[in-house]
């Protein structure tokens, strides 16, 4: 049995991931300082087998809370940094003194350091970390206090710690619009508009909890190791769309998040890098295509390599599926091809917004040449199947995990 710690766990994200770890049978350390929600939640998760779940209600702003965790937590698997808050008061920043900003810089930016220090005896080898962040930490959101300063300066943080501790998995989460409570209250108070926040996601549509919950389920799990020290945004790619005019909304309902995976690989030799066992194409099924040719690409062609290989998913899929390229990491100190390199990511972002409105994803996984396909496969299953339906135009730099001790 796996033992994870889950901050912010009474509500919206954090408590649909909670949900979802108990139902694969792990062991939950659930932090909350709303007693009475964190306890409801509790009750109905269903029991591990050999462990009961821990309740901890804390306030993540008080130091001295946090450190209480040192004692009466089990050893850990994976820590989940999930507890945030926003800025309501639309109050400009000029305007905010520090007692103003404190608590939400506690929580958001302090606090994630604090867990891990007082947990740190806990984690055990190769345990994962995972701190949500925000796209808000990716692009400013005005009138919102500290809210994306806060949210950038986690991602700063999980990086500098990846690099400090290799032994852990370290990685960092940026959702983009998630229908949670939180957005829920600002929507009703009119501090956001739903229609122009779809205008900008491409995949014309806000996330569930329960799609992030997914992303941090796979996260938390020993596959994610070889995005160690990597920003994850799952956010239907927001994060890469850059025009003046409104994106068309989706008309497409959500798929189940657990649907098959029916992966075609294609583009080179297919065997090391099949990760799942072929469905029944008349069964229910996410389809999806991952595509090789890419790493085989003459000098300067990555680009023309990622377009003819679009075009071939786009001949064959209209709606509902994902493309994921494999792309070289670029030779050190060959500046000849990195405009070329440079401009196929920027393809892969564009046509992530042209395809969005559609439900067509398409990502892409940088790799080394020495890497195991086989390191590879938990983090195709994800990003090519179901679960990651918000997960689109993003580039992915992977490397080959460091061994726990």
């Amino acid at each position: 049995m796996q033992t994870v710690l889950i901050t912010g766990a009474a509500s919206g994200i954090g408590r649909d991931t909670a949900r979802l770890f108990a139902r694969a049978g792990w062991q939950c350390v659930l932090v909350d300082h709303n007693q009475q929600a964190l306890r409801t939640v509790g009750e109905g998760l269903p029991a591990p087998a050999s462990a009961a779940h821990v309740l901890r209600t804390i306030d993540l702003t008080d130091a001295a809370q946090i450190a209480s965790l040192r004692e009466g937590t089990p050893p850990l698997d994976a820590l989940l940094n999930n507890a945030g808050m926003s800025d309501a008061s639309n109050t400009p920043l000029v305007e905010q003194d520090p007692v103003q900003m404190g608590r939400l810089l506690a929580l958001n930016l302090a606090a994630p350091a604090a867990v891990v220090d007082a947990c740190a005896h806990l984690l055990k080898p190769g345990a994962r970390i995972v701190n949500v962040s925000s796209g808000a930490g990716l692009s400013a959101i005005p009138w919102r206090g500290a809210y994306s300063p806060s949210k950038a300066g986690l991602i700063a943080q999980t990086q500098a710690l990846a690099a400090a501790h290799p032994e852990w998995c370290v990685t960092v989460l940026c959702p983009g619009f998630v229908r949670t409570e939180l957005v829920d209250a600002l929507i009703q108070a009119g501090r956001l508009k739903p229609e122009g926040a779809l205008g900008k996601i491409p995949l014309g549509r806000m996330a569930q909890p329960d799609e992030m919950a997914q992303a941090l389920y796979f996260l938390a799990s020993t596959g994610a190791a070889p995005l160690s020290g990597q920003t994850f945004p799952v956010n239907g790619g927001s994060s890469v769309y850059g025009g003046s005019q409104p994106l068309p909304p989706s008309t497409l309902d959500v798929l189940p998040l657990d649907l098959p995976l029916q992966l075609e690989v294609c583009g080179g030799d297919a065997a090391p890098w099949q990760a799942v066992a072929p469905v029944q194409v008349d069964e229910p099924h996410y389809a999806a295509c991952l595509d090789l040719s890419p790493l085989q690409a003459a000098p300067a062609s990555l680009l023309h390599a990622v377009h003819a290989a679009a075009q071939r998913f786009a001949a064959r899929y209209s709606q509902q599926a994902s493309l994921t390229v494999l792309l070289p990491t670029a030779k050190p100190g060959d500046w000849q091809t990195a405009g070329d390199a440079a401009a196929a990511r920027m393809l892969i972002a564009t046509l992530a917004c042209e395809w969005g409105s559609r439900a067509l994803r398409i990502n892409a996984l940088v790799v080394p040449a020495d890497i195991d396909p086989t390191s590879l496969h938990p983090l195709l299953r994800y990003a090519c199947g179901s679960a990651a339906q918000f997960l689109t135009g993003q580039i992915l730099v992977c490397h080959s995990p460091v061994s726990a001790p």
